[in-house]
């Protein structure tokens, strides 16, 4: 029986955000008997305009034991509710996509299917009054769970995200990594070499002429792919005929105001626009289709939006939405933008590096790499992203605007059949049903389409089990304790400036 070896030079080809998050999880998780190598070039630079994620994150630094008040102080960064969208139904329309739990569920029902009747009845409030991330957004307050409460008090289970400089995280997880026996290579790479035999990857050539041999490469080379691409020619998955934004242009400005706990998106003629607050500036910018609008004409509504005087000049970026058509290939791995793009709509680009990482350690190969793993690793990746995809469509496909030929296509568009199933089912009873573990859930979608106006035109038999009255007290009973725990919570500026306020830029 043929005696399998483990891998033992892991090498990252590229850093960013990626590459070193990549980095810090294999040193934390495989520890000094992997040999990891981090390749990257100063010159080259990166993206580096993500800076809203969700809630996953925390758990990956939970991983990594990084304390987080350190954490938000060296990334500049503030605290996120949920993502707060405006003109994307009708113009004028704005809804909350809160983190947190909706309203308080009872039996087998969750709280959404109370409030469609309770809307037939003319005694529900907006579906935001009901979740303690939305009004406490709104209000501009934060604060993390309490332990000091009820277990069922809205206050006892406030989930959260945050908004960072992308930049600065990495240069965080650098020194993470070093600290804990990660080499770093600075330079660019030449050359690629395949072996003659099975066609992998055996070593990148530096420019410099040096030979860096691996087991494991993993890709965070950015858009080009230098590896999965370039050198094994994977291939790619176009998701433009339903994602139809395919540049973006960045451009930060100073900060007015103290930092909102949300990241707010509005919609514009050809695409929609982010801000994002951070302690020391305010990120925005502006994702659009390349076919419906022109790229100073976009610029231009960028810098004619910003809340503050503008910081730099603006940068543009072009992509394809997409993803390669294996993440995993022969002894290449990629994360990041080398394995793909979905745009940055609902925060998930750093979450996909991070499930990257993870289903890898999962699935951690040994030398031989098996193409069963290999293949198992695919598909849930492959899974993850599509059901991301689908979630993305959604919004762009549930509008009722028509004052621009980019809105009017989003609408009329063919939708995957998958999403096209689950927009039928909740708008005729408001069922809605988790696809296996994709990322997005029950409260996430249902938010989104109510919010989109996809109202249900019914609701559950069983709600029927509750009397007119005691539905009616219901709603108003769970709005009035969401807002008096809002009221109690503090400021979101106080909170930052008590536990974790960083040293001001310059």
């Amino acid at each position: 029986m043929h005696e399998r070896q483990r891998i033992q030079r892991i090498v990252i080809v590229g850093g960013g955000t990626a590459g070193w998050m990549a980095a810090a999880a294999f040193a934390k998780v495989l520890g000094p008997r992997y040999q990891v190598e981090l390749i990257e070039s100063e010159e080259i630079g990166t993206v580096g305009v993500g800076e809203a994620t969700v809630p996953h994150l925390k758990l990956f630094n939970n991983l990594l034991q990084i304390d987080e008040a350190e954490f938000v102080r060296q990334v500049q960064g503030t605290f996120k509710l949920g993502i707060q969208f405006n003109d994307w139904g009708r113009i004028g329309d704005s809804y909350m996509h809160g983190f947190g739990k909706l309203g308080h569920d009872l039996g087998l029902l969750p709280f959404h299917q109370f409030w469609a009747k309770a809307r037939l009845q003319g005694v529900a409030r907006p579906l935001g009054d009901y979740s303690i991330n939305t009004v406490a957004a709104v209000q501009g307050r934060f604060m993390p769970s309490a332990t000091d409460v009820p277990a069922n008090s809205p206050l006892a289970d406030i989930r959260y995200a945050y908004h960072f400089d992308a930049g600065l995280y990495a240069r965080y997880l650098r020194g993470y990594a070093e600290q804990r026996g990660v080499r770093r290579t600075e330079g660019k790479v030449a050359q690629v070499h395949l072996h003659p035999e099975r066609g992998d990857v055996s070593a990148v050539q530096m420019e410099s002429g040096a030979r860096i041999e691996g087991d494991l490469f993993v890709d965070c080379s950015g858009f080009r792919g230098l590896l999965i691409e370039q050198a094994l020619h994977t291939g790619y998955e176009d998701y433009s005929r339903w994602l139809f934004c395919d540049r973006a242009v960045a451009m930060g400005c100073a900060v007015v105001g103290p930092p909102t706990p949300y990241t707010r998106v509005t919609a514009r003629e050809a695409g929609w626009q982010w801000r994002i607050p951070l302690q020391s500036r305010t990120g925005n910018g502006h994702v659009y289709s390349s076919a419906h609008t022109s790229d100073d004409e976009a610029t231009a509504r960028l810098r004619g939006s910003l809340d503050g005087a503008p910081l730099g000049e603006p940068r543009l970026l072009r992509f394809t939405p997409g993803r390669r058509r294996k993440f995993w290939n022969r002894n290449v791995v990629a994360l990041g933008l080398a394995s793909g793009f979905l745009e940055p709509l609902e925060s998930t680009s750093i979450f996909l590096i991070q499930s990257g990482i993870a289903r890898l350690l999962q699935v951690l190969p040994w030398n031989d790499f098996s193409p069963v793993v290999q293949d198992e690793y695919n598909a849930q990746l492959t899974f993850e992203i599509e059901r991301i995809r689908d979630f993305l469509i959604l919004h762009y496909h549930a509008t009722q605007r028509e004052d621009t030929s980019f809105w009017r296509e989003c609408a009329a568009m063919s939708i995957p059949d998958a999403l096209a199933h689950k927009l039928r089912l909740f708008q005729d009873s408001g069922l809605f049903f988790r696809d296996g573990e994709e990322m997005f859930g029950d409260l996430s979608w249902v938010q989104v389409m109510i919010g989109q106006n996809l109202v249900p035109r019914g609701y559950h038999p069983l709600v029927d089990q509750i009397s007119d009255s005691e539905l009616k007290q219901l709603m108003s009973g769970v709005a009035q304790v969401i807002a008096s725990c809002s009221e109690t919570m503090p400021p979101h500026q106080a909170f930052i400036d008590r536990h974790c306020k960083a040293v001001p830029v310059g």
